[in-house]
């Protein structure tokens, strides 16, 4: 191969890397932003149990027995989960910005599985698909919303 072929075939493949760095970063983009998206879901998605969990505890534990005091207790330890995502729960229903994202509910009633005993039960629920806490990226598919409860036994 002489001088005058290597100076030709280096200036056709001068603008190879552009054009393929081109059509890849879009597929690059769209799997970060999906990962960046999912795991902010999943992060919330931790928060809405974690906080279920804990508001079913602190109504349980209370030391007050009045049923205003359970559900403040209840309230005040799933808000403060939720506080991070500008998410809280107020007259049985999760608020975000002003707007109706979901409700929340606290009941204290017989345990189903002893009558004998009382359980405090907190269900959440969040529309994430009317309301997702991240733009929607195309091809990323999400949950029309996320729902917990959990019980604990008062004591």
């Amino acid at each position: 191969m002489g001088g005058g072929e290597t100076r030709r075939v280096r200036r056709e493949e001068r603008g190879a890397a552009a054009v393929e760095f081109a059509l890849v970063v879009p597929l690059l983009l769209l799997i970060l932003f999906g990962i960046i998206s999912y795991g902010y879901l999943l992060s919330f998605r931790q928060a809405l149990s974690q906080g279920a969990a804990e508001g079913a505890r602190a109504a349980a534990v209370s030391t007050m027995t009045t049923s205003t005091a359970r559900s403040a207790a209840a309230l005040g330890a799933l808000n403060d989960a939720l506080d991070l995502y500008g998410v809280s729960c107020s007259g049985g229903s999760l608020v975000k910005g002003g707007a109706t994202v979901g409700t929340c509910s606290l009941t204290v009633a017989a345990c189903s599985n002893d009558a004998s005993a009382q359980c405090a039960t907190l269900a959440v629920v969040y529309e994430y698909g009317a309301h997702p806490l991240l733009p929607d990226i195309p091809l990323v598919p999400t949950p029309d919303e996320l729902r917990y409860s959990a019980v604990a036994r008062v004591s």
